[in-house]
């Protein structure tokens, strides 16, 4: 990589002090991957830290059940919690990750990573700062697994999508959720016998988002 043109896409970067712009010339390169790429795989070592350019993926758990739970997806402009975990704690994956739109990302490899983060303190906040909100993310989600009930999650579900019409199937739902089909499908018939949502192939359309919220809220 001959320039670091990237590093606008991370602004609290832009103030990196030489020696670190040096290693991230040497080290550092941008790799691609389609939809349906595995990232990694639970129990795999991590070799790199990732930093997202362009698309998106997901990182979740599997049961040995083979039920999928989601832990968080990491976008644009974020990094991967789980990852910058193993790389501090020199661990193997506790999760896998999968490609849901196509990737562009910076992988910078492990003997760089740490030696950024004992020469750069403009690196080392970088990572801190956003594992600490990565952090805080996951907290949230054990918060609402823990404490709220499966149908004011199924809701939270429908309503964070920011649209009328949710195009996604109840595998995929409850694959979020970490349930089966099957709890999603009678949840769902539920909410479209009090009139909240009405029910299609592949679809699910929001009649009564206030209940909705309500019901997410409590």
């Amino acid at each position: 990589m001959d320039n670091l043109n990237w590093l606008e896409s991370f602004p609290a970067l832009l103030q990196l002090e030489p020696n670190a712009r040096e290693i991230l010339i040497k080290s550092a390169r941008i790799v691609e991957a389609p939809i349906g790429t595995i990232g990694y795989r639970e129990g795999g070592a991590c070799g790199a830290y990732v930093m997202r350019l362009a698309g998106q993926s997901r990182v979740y758990k599997m049961s040995t059940s083979g039920r999928e739970i989601l832990l968080y997806r990491v976008a644009a402009g974020e990094t991967c919690v789980i990852t910058t975990t193993c790389l501090l704690g020199h661990s193997n994956y506790p999760a896998s990750t999968i490609v849901e739109e196509p990737i562009r990302d910076v992988i910078i490899p492990a003997p760089a990573f740490n030696q950024l983060m004992i020469d750069s303190s403009v690196f080392r906040q970088f990572v801190m700062t956003n594992y600490g909100v990565l952090i805080s993310d996951l907290i949230v989600l054990l918060d609402e697994v823990a404490f709220h009930s499966l149908d004011a999650r199924l809701a939270k579900l429908l309503l964070d999508a920011n649209s009328t019409t949710i195009s996604r199937t109840h595998q995929l739902m409850a694959d979020e959720l970490g349930t089966a089909r099957e709890v999603v499908s009678r949840q769902l018939k539920r909410f479209e016998q009090k009139n909240w949502v009405a029910l299609g192939r592949g679809h699910v359309e929001i009649s009564n988002r206030a209940a909705l919220e309500k019901l997410a809220s409590s």
